[in-house]
């Protein structure tokens, strides 16, 4: 009867709300078999006993009455359907969204931005039909024929077990068309997402598509993609269709049978007018609750459909989220290697993109009294993607001591941001250990972990909304000054005070009204505003100009003094200042050493230092 294990256990959190639901159905039955009784009184008053208006005010107030209840009751059970189902709804939506966090961007990245909005909206939308129309009607269907029957067999044996026995054929024909339906509301649901989340890429690379001249041919695309969902949806459609008049067909003929045989029984008087004009009366309402729940099984089927979806997400476990490996971006190569010097620019120009500005110097806060940067040990790291067919980390294993900068460099694939993910507890190692502070990184929870820790991405991710709610993700509590101070570190004030409301200018999703460089350096200003004790800084300036970078590379020295440093780095110009380089090659460690130690050994970084045009012992 389409009864979904896990969405019958979110029916217990809203089990008030479903008691009334249950409970309004209950007596709506009982009000049927009383609006049936005084309906038929009054009229056999009147026209066979022939009694006046005055005579007959009681039972029709009584009827007035238990017509009023009845709206009542019907009220009160859909009032309580829809505030169950809106919170069960609202509580799914929230954990969707918190387990997604909780898987972070190695999982996240791996799913299409469109499929994944549209089970966090339309899926979980879609519950909606399942918990206020087809959930109430199952317990209706159940609990107001078994009341008609309660009423009817004292009266009407034969007219009970016509009831009986006909009641069955429709739940039945129901799930007949219903396993075909199934299959069928599954592949629309499947083409509903694809759609979503083939449409949602295009948009957003629209942009690129446009430069390229490859746009047209997207419409050739979307066209197809419609056409397959609207094949999906009219075979539904079709389904739901036959199965209607399969339902209305059953009820028709049984309500038919029934008035067949009471009009013979009242013919030959075997019936009373009362009697017969009752049980009439109440066969479309002993079949309605019947025809009511298969309208409503479609909906229900919907709901099955987009919930075995979320509850993929949910049942995701967080070490496994990274079974498609991420994309990585390349920055300007591997080997690119930019100098910065102690000379300023000749001639500063208005900060801008690309535009190197030498402003005043302000101090990064030190970390607070008594809590020291941590020392991490990476022991014997394996790390595989696909379940295990794809391997990226194969034993890696090295230090990174209190307050020290250490660099990982290697090709595109060697495992370096594997190895950041891992560290900040978006993906957990198949085997091996990371130790911070003797501590392994297993026993700490990820939320205290994360509050330790300072992440500055290659392609930063902006949100929309305000500048300062961006660099507020850092600090909820930083105010206006504390705002400016980071910004300034990062030499992002200026333009930010130049953009049309300042701190408060929406800068659009994924920063679409910003430059690169200049979401780049937001999220460097989240950095200094976390003040974290281990920073993570993959190519922080990858997408800044060379004289940006460097009147920027001051300010970040302070950051990282005092501090842990991981440093990803796909330029060597990077690598070389850090105190250590390690080096990975195939998800092992190569090589480890400073910047001449490294050269002087000749292995893998010193071809990476000689292909990038410039060799500097």
């Amino acid at each position: 009867m389409n009864l979904d294990g896990r969405l019958l256990h979110l029916a217990r959190d809203v089990r008030l709300y479903l008691a009334l639901t249950v409970g309004s159905g209950f007596l709506l039955g009982i009000a049927v078999v009383l609006q049936a009784h005084y309906l038929s009184l009054v009229v056999s008053l009147a026209f066979v006993n022939g009694q006046d208006l005055g005579q007959l005010q009681g039972p029709i107030t009584v009827l007035v009455a238990v017509v009023v209840a009845r709206a009542a009751l019907v009220y009160a059970r859909e009032a309580a359907a829809g505030l169950a189902a809106a919170r069960i709804k609202a509580s799914l939506r929230e954990r969707l969204f918190a387990h997604l966090l909780t898987l972070g961007p190695s999982y996240v990245r791996g799913e299409r931005t469109g499929e994944l909005t549209n089970t966090a909206i339309e899926g979980i939308e879609s519950l909606d039909g399942y918990f206020s129309q087809y959930l109430p009607n199952l317990a209706l269907a159940a609990l107001i024929p078994v009341t008609i029957l309660a009423f009817v067999f004292p009266l009407d044996l034969l007219s009970g077990t016509i009831f009986l026995l006909t009641a069955p054929l429709i739940p039945l024909f129901m799930v007949l068309i219903g396993k075909g339906a199934e299959a069928l509301t599954k592949r629309q649901w499947t083409r509903l997402s694809r759609m979503s989340a083939h449409f949602l890429d295009v948009l957003q690379g629209l942009t690129t598509l446009k430069l390229f001249g490859r746009s047209r041919e997207q419409i050739r695309l979307i066209a197809g993609v419609s056409d397959r969902y609207r094949e999906a949806t009219m075979g539904v459609l079709r389904v739901a269709f036959l199965s209607a008049l399969a339902l209305e067909l059953l009820a028709t003929i049984s309500t038919a049978v029934v008035a067949v045989e009471v009009g013979l029984r009242l013919l030959y008087a075997h019936l009373t007018f009362q009697q017969a004009f009752f049980l009439l009366i109440l066969a479309p309402e002993f079949y309605a609750p019947l025809r009511t729940l298969g309208t409503s099984f479609h909906a229900g089927l919907s709901g099955v459909a987009a919930a075995s979806r979320v509850f993929e997400i949910l049942d995701r476990d967080a070490e496994k989220s990274g079974d498609l490996p991420l994309p990585r971006g390349e920055g300007r190569g591997e080997g690119s290697l930019v100098r910065c010097h102690a000379a300023p620019h000749p001639n500063p120009l208005p900060e801008g993109e690309g535009t190197p500005i030498l402003s005043p110097v302000h101090p990064v806060s030190p970390l607070p009294r008594g809590l020291a940067s941590p020392r991490l040990h990476i022991d014997d790291l394996h790390y595989s993607y696909d379940g295990g067919r794809r391997p990226a980390l194969a034993g890696v294993s090295f230090e990174i001591g209190s307050g020290e900068k250490v660099a990982l460099v290697g090709a595109s694939g060697s495992g370096k941001s594997t190895i950041a993910h891992l560290l900040l507890r978006f993906l957990e190692p198949d085997r091996g250990k990371i130790v911070v502070d003797g501590v392994p990184l297993s026993q700490w929870a990820p939320e205290e972990w994360r509050k330790q820790v300072a992440w500055v991405p290659q392609l930063p991710y902006l949100f929309h909304s305000s500048v300062a709610d961006n660099l507020r993700l850092a600090k909820s509590e930083a105010t206006r000054k504390e705002l400016e101070e980071a910004t300034r570190s990062a030499h992002a004030h200026r333009f930010i005070e130049s953009l049309p409301k300042g701190y408060d200018t929406v800068v659009g999703e994924r920063a679409e009204r910003l430059s690169g460089g200049q979401a780049q350096r937001i999220a460097l200003a989240r950095a200094f505003l976390k003040d974290a004790r281990f920073l993570i800084l993959d190519e922080a300036t990858s997408q800044l100009d060379p004289d940006l970078e460097c009147s920027l590379q001051q300010s970040m020295d302070r950051l990282m003094a005092g501090r842990t440093v991981l440093v990803i780095a796909h330029r060597l110009s990077t690598a070389r200042r850090a105190n250590r380089i390690v080096v990975l090659d195939e998800g092992r460690v190569a090589e480890i050493g400073n910047h001449e130690e490294l050269v002087e050994k000749g292995g893998i970084y010193r071809q990476l230092v000689e292909a990038s045009g410039v060799l500097q012992p």
